[in-house]
C-alpha cells in the first residue's frame, strides 16, 4: 500500500493552477473541433433537407465571442475545483483532487459537442 503524501494549501493551489493551461487548451479544441463538426454534417446532414442552414462570416465571429464566455465561465467553475478540493478533500489525496479534476475535465469536453448537435433537434 502506498503512502499518500499530504498537500499544504499552497501546494493545493499549485496544483490547481498548473493544469489550468491543460484544462483551457482541451476547450478551445474541443470548441473547434465541434463547431467544425457541426459545420461539416450540417452541409451534409440538414443542408438538404432544410436550405436555412448556413455558416458564414458573421455566425462563425457571432459563435466564437459566445464560446469564449463559455470558456470564462468554465474558468469560474474550475476555480471552484481548488475550493471543493479544500473542503472536501478531508484525506487530503492526490486521488481524489485528479478524479475531481478528469470529472469536470470530461464534463467541460462535452458541453460544446452538446449544444452544437441538439441546436437542430
Amino acid at each position: 500500500m502506498k503512502k499518500e503524501t499530504c498537500f499544504t494549501e499552497s501546494q493545493i493551489r499549485e496544483w490547481w493552477f498548473k493544469r489550468r493551461t491543460k484544462y483551457n487548451v482541451g476547450l478551445l479544441l474541443s470548441g473547434f473541433v465541434s463547431f467544425n463538426l457541426y459545420w461539416f454534417l450540417g452541409e451534409f446532414l440538414i443542408f438538404p433537407y432544410d436550405q436555412s442552414f448556413e455558416v458564414t462570416l458573421f455566425t462563425m465571429a457571432f459563435q466564437s465571442v459566445g464560446y469564449l464566455a463559455f470558456v470564462l465561465i468554465a474558468n469560474i467553475f474550475y476555480s471552484l475545483g481548488y475550493f471543493a478540493d479544500k473542503f472536501f478533500n478531508k484525506n487530503n489525496v492526490e486521488e481524489f483532487r485528479k478524479n475531481l479534476f478528469n470529472s469536470g475535465f470530461g464534463f467541460s469536453l462535452i458541453i460544446p459537442k452538446v449544444r452544437y448537435f441538439t441546436e437542430y433537434y
